[in-house]
This record gives structure tokens, C-alpha cells and sequence, in this order.
């Protein structure tokens, strides 16, 4: 962090008292963004509690040493080592929570997965990656719901959508923006042969309301159309799935999960409103990274991410020069430590 974490902790608990003092006024729930100052209040009190309780454990832990050298007893060496693992886990991810700097960190997130280049291959590389994030949800005890699946013309997922429903889900999951590179053994090659597979992932803040995002009725075009592809048990195959255009721009948002017209449009209509933040803030911030990341062809040379299964076993991001061997594990959902190496590495620029 550029300025230590003390400053950093500094700063949020002058939010704290920030929010607190304005909560008390007369006024506070006339505003229109009262809801989302409530919501960051209880976050910081959150993580200002938490670093509570890893004082806490520290003391205990310490007190359970000193007693077990004393003692000469080592029978609780186990118990020692798993309650340091649990500060250390504790630690990290408190420690996250101080580099986040967008202004909508705290807010759910949309993340979309698009196949590139590799035909068939890619669209198998998005159903891994599809479940790998899924899997990293749950191991966050988020939720997440399926917007809008395409799946693949033989096998896999064309692209698919999906709301992401947990505590600054944005700002964790904002460093997977760009193009994620597989090299494995093809299991749909007979000749047993290497092939390359590319995916895009974008992600984008679920926005409820933004006095600069106006939405007018006159500049949408509402199609409606019957569900199709296999999405699981997330998606429900309906006939009222909603496609919402926003004319001006072009922009499209589109819905087939829930089950009524009605709902599908008003997640399709929280979609666009995402989506036209983004756009508006592309023009306002020409040299965001990320964004210019995700515009980028998706193929050889773009990617910020490899996963290599064939001949070793390697995932690595470009970015950070992080890296682990254990390619099952990060399959798996396991990916926090390259999300917190790159939200360090942008807090130190």
C-alpha cells in the first residue's frame, strides 16, 4: 500500500465517524443515497470488528504458548498451528479490504465470460471458468444467480452472465478483468494433441441508482424472446426472457432467469444501468487499464492470466508474476491470493 496500513486503516475509520455523525442528522434518510451510506457504515464496522478479534485470537494464542512452554507439554502444537493459520487467513483478508479505491468496491458484481479464439476448445474453457468463479462464490458465502447463458454450438458455454451477491463483491473480483489463456491436452483431440483455448472476463458494478446514469423510456427498445441453452440449475427455461437495447449507445442488456416477464426485465434493466455506468465512465477515464484490458482482441499476446496443464502444471498472471503449481486447487475457486497481488500492486501506483 502506498502510504502503510495503518494509514490506509486510518482512513477508514475517519469513514467510520463520518458516517456516523451524518447518520445522526435530521435530514440523512430524505437522501437519496442513505441506503448506501448505511450499507458502507456496517461494512466498516465489519472489518473494525474484525481486527478486534484478530487481537483477540493473538492473545489467546499467546497465551496458550507461553502456558505449553512452560508446561515442556506439546500436545497442543496442532491447535497452535491451526489458530495461527486462522489469523493468518483472518489477516489477509481484512488487509484486502484496505486497498479497495473505487467508489462502488462494496457493491454486488456482474461478471461475464466470453469464449475467444479456439472454437469448441474455448467454449469448454468458459464452462471451467464459469465453475471456477461459481466455486469461489460459494467459498466466499456469496450468492449468485445465472442473467444470461449462451451455451456452446457442440459442447461448453458460449457466454454467460451472472450477479454476484456478497460484501464488496465488485472490488474483489475487479482483477479478473481481461483475457484468461488455457494450454492443456485437448480431450477432444483423438491425436491427443496441445491446444491453446482464450476466454474474456469483464466485470462491472451492480449500480441501484446514479444521478449521472439517466435512463429515458423513449431511447429503449424491449424485445422479448423464448429462453434457450442449458444453464443448470440456475436458469430457468422460460418464454419470457427480456432483451433491453438502449438506442443512444447500442448497449444491450439482456435477462432469461427468472420466471416472469416482469422480473426479467427489472434484472435486465439493473444490468443496463451497469452497463451504461460503465460506458459513461470509459469516457470520463480514457487510461482506466482494466477497461482498455477488456477491449482488447482475444487471443495470442493479450492475456493476463495462463493456465497451463500441459507439459507442467503452472497458473500464472502476467501482471503480478504470482504463480502456483497447483492448478486443481485454483480450478477449484482458489484464487484470492492473485486478486489481493494485483489490488497491491495497483494501491502502490
Amino acid at each position: 500500500m502506498k502510504n502503510g496500513g495503518i494509514f490506509e486503516l486510518d482512513k477508514k475509520l475517519e469513514q467510520v465517524h463520518e458516517h456516523e455523525t451524518e447518520m445522526t442528522r435530521p435530514d440523512f434518510w430524505q437522501k437519496s443515497d442513505a441506503q448506501k451510506k448505511v450499507k458502507e457504515y456496517n461494512a466498516f464496522k465489519e472489518k473494525i470488528n474484525g481486527w478486534k478479534k484478530i487481537k483477540d485470537m493473538i492473545e489467546e494464542t499467546s497465551q496458550i504458548l507461553e502456558m505449553t512452554m512452560e508446561e515442556n507439554d506439546d500436545s497442543l502444537t496442532n491447535d497452535i498451528e491451526s489458530s495461527i493459520g486462522r489469523i493468518e487467513e483472518k489477516y489477509n483478508e481484512l488487509l484486502t479490504f484496505l486497498l479497495f479505491q473505487d467508489e462502488h468496491d462494496a457493491n454486488d458484481a456482474y461478471l461475464m465470460i466470453h469464449s475467444g479464439a479456439g472454437g469448441r476448445e474455448s467454449c469448454d474453457w468458459v464452462s471451467m471458468l464459469y465453475r471456477m468463479y461459481t466455486r469461489w462464490v460459494e467459498r466466499k458465502k456469496f450468492k449468485y444467480s445465472v442473467i444470461e447463458f449462451q451455451a456452446g454450438e457442440e459442447v461448453g458455454i458460449r457466454s454467460v452472465t451472472i450477479l454476484i451477491k456478497g460484501e464488496y463483491a465488485y472490488g474483489l473480483l475487479r482483477p479478473e478483468i481481461g483475457i484468461h489463456r488455457l494450454v492443456r491436452i485437448s480431450p477432444f483431440d483423438s491425436n491427443k494433441r496441445r491446444h491453446t483455448s482464450f476466454a474474456s472476463v469483464d466485470v462491472m458494478p451492480s449500480i441501484e441508482d446514479d444521478a449521472d446514469i439517466q435512463i429515458e423510456e423513449k431511447d429503449l427498445k424491449i424485445d422479448t424472446y423464448r429462453s434457450s441453452g442449458a444453464g443448470g440449475q440456475h436458469v430457468n427455461v422460460t418464454d419470457s426472457a427480456v432483451r433491453i437495447t438502449h438506442i443512444p449507445t447500442g448497449i444491450v442488456a439482456q435477462c432469461q432467469n427468472e420466471r416472469s416477464q416482469h422480473q426479467n426485465k427489472a434484472s435486465a434493466m439493473k444490468l443496463l444501468r451497469a452497463r451504461l455506468y460503465e460506458h459513461h465512465k470509459k469516457k470520463m477515464e480514457e487510461e482506466r487499464i482494466a477497461r482498455e484490458r477488456s477491449k482488447k482482441k482475444i487471443e495470442w499476446g493479450s492475456q493476463i492470466r495462463s493456465y497451463v496443464f500441459h507439459p507442467y502444471v503452472m497458473v500464472k498472471d502476467h501482471r503480478t508474476n504470482v504463480e502456483t503449481g497447483n492448478g486443481n486447487a485454483v480450478m477449484d475457486g482458489e484464487i484470492d491470493k492473485f486478486l489481493r497481488a494485483f489490488l497491491e500492486q495497483v494501491s502502490r501506483l
